[in-house]
């Protein structure tokens, strides 16, 4: 496809999905919500994981008011990715029902909140952005190589590249310096390493699964609102959305360009094609260098390994 193809690429080019099974973390409302409106929309069969189950029964009334007749309706399944409990009851119950994956959208997250541990002492933010996808990718992989055009689809950040100097692998619980907008930028920086390193080991181990990463550049998914600091409530939220951010339809397309899209390599960076990577159609868009070193990918890896209980069966990279 060429870039002016892609500058017009809308979710109206999303190809019949008809038998083929999306998983979409977060998926109540937000960016997660517009995904799922649009997938069901073709076709597709969506579990929606979410951690409030009525909120997610609420979305499924909303996304398949546009549901093609005959199509097939979309699950709701539980789901706290600060839990690893949770994680892998997620993973059995979709296992228990399921033969095939075709698609795993990580696409939840929590942004710039107080500094709390989950009860197995993992900063918050870090545990619910990486940890919990990390693990939910693993415990599912197996199903995605069984799929049709299998891919997982990490949700990144264009706040990715402000991580300064990336992860401190000896102060992951943010002991020594947490600031929340800090934390978060570390955690999607996190998104990044972990979506190019997959794609590394599933290349080497050939498997037939592709991992891409996307993001939504500046969307009002309601995020900017939960922030601990009022003046960034007021900043990004209430002036930053109403003068800046797009609508989560067209936050949405860049993961949703990168879960459909035909013959996508694996390993690319989708997001927004206008200024900034704000907004506007999705095009490829580049990783920070840090996010791309191979040593990085490596360590974050092991440590999370180490966190979650969860290795995966693939052979590692020597």
């Amino acid at each position: 496809m060429t870039k002016e193809q892609r500058r017009q690429w809308t979710a109206d080019r999303i190809p019949d999905l008809d038998g083929r099974v999306f998983v979409v973390t977060g998926a109540n409302g937000g960016l997660g919500l517009a995904t799922v409106r649009a997938l069901v929309r073709r076709g597709g069969h969506v579990i929606l994981a979410v951690r409030d189950v009525e909120k997610g029964r609420r979305a499924v009334t909303d996304a398949t008011a546009g549901r093609r007749p005959g199509g097939v309706r979309p699950e709701v399944r539980r789901l706290d990715l600060a839990d690893p409990d949770s994680v892998r009851a997620f993973a059995d119950g979709v296992r228990a029902d399921h033969d095939r994956l075709d698609v795993l959208v990580n696409n939840a997250g929590v942004m710039a909140v107080p500094r709390s541990l989950t009860p197995y002492g993992h900063e918050s933010q870090f545990a619910c952005n990486h940890l919990g996808h990390f693990a939910l990718t693993g415990l599912l992989l197996d199903l995605l190589a069984a799929g049709r055009d299998p891919r997982v689809v990490t949700v990144s950040s264009v706040n990715h590249r402000k991580a300064g100097l990336g992860l401190d692998f000896d102060d992951l619980a943010d002991e020594r310096r947490y600031s929340p907008m800090g934390a978060y930028n570390r955690s999607k920086f996190a998104n990044a390493v972990f979506g190019r390193e997959l794609h590394r080991r599933l290349t080497e181990a050939g498997s037939p699964v592709r991992s891409l990463l996307a993001h939504p550049g500046y969307t009002a998914t309601g995020l900017q609102m939960k922030s601990s600091s009022a003046a960034q409530r007021l900043l990004l939220g209430r002036v930053g959305n109403a003068l800046l951010a797009q609508a989560p339809e067209r936050g949405a397309l860049p993961q949703l360009y990168a879960a459909t899209e035909p013959g996508l390599a694996g390993g690319l960076f989708i997001g927004p094609s206008g200024k900034g990577e704000l907004r506007g159609a999705p095009t490829e868009v580049e990783l920070a260098p840090a996010a791309a070193d191979p040593a990085t990918g490596r360590r974050l890896w092991e440590l999370s390994e180490e966190a979650t209980g969860v290795r995966y069966a693939f052979p590692a990279p020597v």
